[in-house]
Parts: structure tokens; sequence; C-alpha cells
């Protein structure tokens, strides 16, 4: 997925595969709090542009669902 920054390929993500936005999005547009993003392997909501963090060609963009469990 092309994109200038995590945001825009995350838009670009949702215009392509729609079904995904119920499960990354709020009904208010926000990331879900179990969902995290990782460009490069660096969470990106840590990163201090955020969401308009710029990508390169060589870019790795991880969406990962947080996952619970135990006894």
């Amino acid at each position: 997925i092309e994109g200038s920054n995590v945001g825009e390929v995350m838009s670009n993500l949702i215009a392509r595969y729609g079904e995904l936005k119920r499960h990354l999005y709020t009904e208010d547009g926000k990331l879900r709090n179990f969902v995290n993003v990782y460009l490069n392997d660096e969470d990106v909501r840590t990163l201090a542009q955020g969401d308009n963090t710029p990508v390169g060609e060589q870019a790795v963009i991880s969406i990962v669902p947080a996952i619970a469990g135990g006894r």
C-alpha cells in the first residue's frame, strides 16, 4: 500500500480493504486501543510525528492486535 506517511498508508489500506475499518478504528475514526501499528519495529504512537511520520519505499508497517490470555 502506498502513502507518504503512516496515516496515508492506513487510509489507503482502508480504501482498498474497507471491511478492515471496523476492526482497526472506532466509530469516531480513532485507532482502537488494542490495535498496535509499527513502522519498522517502532510503535507509531511513540514516534514524535505519530501518524504523520514519513515512510520510505522500504518501510514496513505492521498492524498487530493486542492479545491477552492466561488463567
